[in-house]
């Protein structure tokens, strides 16, 4: 493998990252690799308590990627045995356990989906319960000991919980000793993580040192925003754009983006080339070219990345039929009530139809303006619906259901 200049490889790491730790340490690292010709190992650890990958995840997937690129060996570690402890990174209590078995099925979809954006040339997976699993009560001993609790609560969850009395089981502290053990593992030179996961990528490098190993550098990316522009990206908050959406849906998620949004998006989800994004910014800011302009074409770039060009056209084309044309989409999915569904509530409609989770948020919706039926706005939350001829339900932007009975 011949390897790029070491200014170019910087170029191309620096690039959308938000720390490098040290970076004269990677320089010297990389100027070793490419006198040795010997590719350096990049970690990212892959936590498996959900298998759902979204366009946030892919941040720190994409820079993987480039390490790829740059002719570098991609490792990828499965948190399958972590999995069973849960990493509490960012959460004020205990986060639920997952069984071996879970973790691993989990893995295997993580995997499916992480190869939508990684090389499987120069990558390699690993299970950390193949190191883990083995470990010895008198080595987990040994590990614990090269670490110190007042270290351990310096980490911001730690410490808050600690202070507001709320509890932190032994095993939780356990979690960022087992991350750095990955990294003792496959010798790691360089680890990568969001933000959030500094503590536990600076912990890899102590704990690597202890062991005799020279330490790894580590790179963080940023935590995008959600659709909703004010929590990070994530299935708990409903605001996530995952990899595996239509393209339609990827499409139409990216286009109710707040506009403030747009210039991260082209970035961290896009990955724009960075003259671009500021022309595109600048085009915005300076020469009143209206932002739902700009997010076409972040929304065509996005699909394009995870489906392909010809889908990010129709995308584009069924979007502007049903949002700015005000027609129906092509197909809508239909679903069946029972006889006895005639004069049902509007909320019970929507509840029952999984059109909302709940009677609160189909009420909340209803108010809001947020619900139509047969092309008709809906004001009344408590309003009887005679579906003795089938309707046409729109809830929010995007969802379409035609309801009918037996």
């Amino acid at each position: 493998m011949k390897f790029p200049p070491i200014n170019e490889q910087m170029d191309m790491i620096r690039f959308g990252a938000m720390e490098i730790i040290p970076e004269d340490e990677l320089v010297k690292k990389l100027e070793k690799s490419l006198k040795n010709n010997k590719p350096l190992i990049i970690k990212l650890g892959a936590d498996p308590s959900r298998p759902d990958l979204h366009i946030g995840h892919a941040v720190v997937l994409n820079k993987m990627r480039q390490f790829q690129d740059l002719g570098h060996i991609a490792t990828l570690i499965i948190g399958d045995f972590t999995g069973m402890i849960g990493d509490p990174t960012g959460r004020n209590k205990t986060r639920p356990q997952l069984t071996l078995e879970e973790a691993q099925a989990n893995g295997i979809s993580y995997l499916e989906q992480a190869n939508l954006i990684l090389s499987k040339e120069r990558l390699q997976v690993r299970h950390n319960s193949e190191w883990l699993a083995k470990m010895s009560f008198r080595e987990v001993i040994d590990l614990a000991s090269k670490y110190t609790i007042a270290q351990l609560l310096e980490r911001d969850d730690f410490s808050k919980r600690y202070k507001e009395g709320i509890p932190i089981s032994v095993h939780e502290l356990l979690y960022p000793l087992a991350q750095a053990m990955d990294s003792v593992a496959i010798q790691s030179d360089v680890e990568l993580g969001g933000t959030d996961q500094k503590f536990n990528l600076l912990v890899g490098r102590e704990i690597q040192r202890s062991y005799g190993l020279e330490p790894q550098c580590i790179l963080t990316v940023p935590i995008l925003e959600g659709i909703d522009g004010v929590e990070k990206m994530s299935k708990s908050y409903n605001n996530y754009i995952a990899l595996t959406d239509s393209p339609d849906e990827m499409f139409g998620k990216i286009m109710s983006i707040p506009d403030v949004l747009i210039t991260r998006y082209l970035l961290y989800a896009a990955f724009a080339p960075m003259a671009e994004v500021e022309k595109i910014k600048n085009s915005i800011e300076k020469e009143g070219v209206n932002p739902r302009d700009a997010k076409i074409d972040l929304a065509m770039r996005i699909v394009e990345k995870y489906h392909s060009k010809e889908a990010s056209q129709q995308a584009l084309d069924h979007f502007e039929k049903i949002f700015k044309h005000k027609e129906l989409p092509d197909e809508i999915p239909e679903y069946v009530m029972e006889n006895d569904s005639k004069d049902l509530n509007i909320q019970d409609i929507l509840v029952i139809s999984q059109l909302c989770p709940s009677k609160k948020e189909a009420k909340r919706l209803i108010e809001q303006g947020g619900v139509y039926i047969n092309n008709e706005k809906q004001t009344d939350p408590f309003a009887k619906i005679d579906l003795s001829e089938p309707k046409i339900f729109k809830v929010g932007k995007r969802k379409f259901l035609k309801i009918k009975i037996k």
